[in-house]
C-alpha cells in the first residue's frame, strides 16, 4: 500500500499523501464504490486519471472514510457527510487529500518549465519577488500555482481569478510555508499555507 506521506498540520487538520504505482485493476479491486462513482471512473478516457481517482478512494480509506462518505456540491466542491473538510488532488503518479475541522485546499503539481509560458495568466503581485533568471524560478512558480489553486478549492466561488484575487507573500523555498490572501468582494481572507516537493512534484495546502 504505498501511502507515501502523512502529514500532522495540527491537531485538527491532517494531510496524506499516495504514490500511484498499482494498476487500475489492482486499485479497483478492493474498493465499493457507488454507482456514480464507477461510472465516473469507467467514463474516463484516460487510465491515469482513473488510477488517480481511484488512489483518492484509498487515501479515504487511510483517515477511515468510504467512497460512500464522499459527496460533491453543484459547484464540484467535496464535502465529507459526518461534517469534516476535505479537499482532493491528484497529478501523474501522485494523490493527495486534507482533511480537517477547518476549510481547506491542496494541490500536487509535477514541476514543468511549461508552467513559465502561462506564468503571466496567474502572476502579479509576486512577480515582485521573482523572476525568469531565478535558478529557483520554476519551483517557486510551481509554489504559487498550488497555492492559489488551493485557495481556488478552499474558497469554491466561481469567477474567482488567481491573478486578481489571490496574492502570495514573498518565500524562499527553503521556508516551506508562507501566507496568501484572497481579497474578493471587498473583503480580504488570510490564510497559513505549507509547501513541499517530492520526485519532481510540489505539494501546496492552505489553511485558515
Amino acid at each position: 500500500m504505498p501511502l507515501f506521506k502523512t502529514i500532522s498540520v495540527n491537531s485538527q487538520t491532517t494531510v496524506k499523501i499516495w504514490k500511484i504505482e498499482e494498476s487500475y485493476e489492482a486499485l479497483l479491486q478492493p474498493l465499493t464504490l457507488k454507482p456514480e462513482s464507477l461510472n465516473r471512473v469507467l467514463g474516463m478516457k484516460s487510465e491515469l486519471h482513473q488510477r488517480g481517482f481511484l488512489s483518492v478512494r484509498h487515501l479515504l480509506r487511510e483517515f477511515g472514510y468510504t467512497d460512500q462518505d464522499l459527496y460533491y456540491d453543484t459547484n464540484g466542491k467535496p464535502h465529507l457527510k459526518d461534517g469534516k473538510h476535505i479537499s482532493i488532488t491528484h497529478s501523474f503518479t501522485f494523490s493527495g487529500v486534507i482533511i480537517s475541522d477547518k476549510e481547506v485546499g491542496i494541490d500536487i503539481e509535477k514541476q514543468r518549465d511549461k508552467i513559465a509560458v502561462i506564468a503571466h495568466k496567474f502572476v502579479d503581485f509576486e512577480f515582485n519577488y521573482i523572476q525568469p533568471t531565478d535558478d529557483d524560478y520554476i519551483n517557486r512558480l510551481t509554489v504559487i500555482w498550488g497555492i492559489k489553486e488551493s485557495l481556488y478549492k478552499l474558497f469554491a466561488t466561481p469567477g474567482m481569478l488567481f491573478k486578481t484575487h489571490f496574492l502570495v507573500i514573498p518565500f524562499m523555498l527553503k521556508d516551506g510555508n508562507t501566507i496568501a490572501w484572497i481579497d474578493y468582494n471587498h473583503k480580504k481572507y488570510r490564510y497559513q499555507t505549507a509547501f513541499l516537493e517530492f520526485e519532481g512534484f510540489t505539494c501546496a495546502y492552505v489553511v485558515p
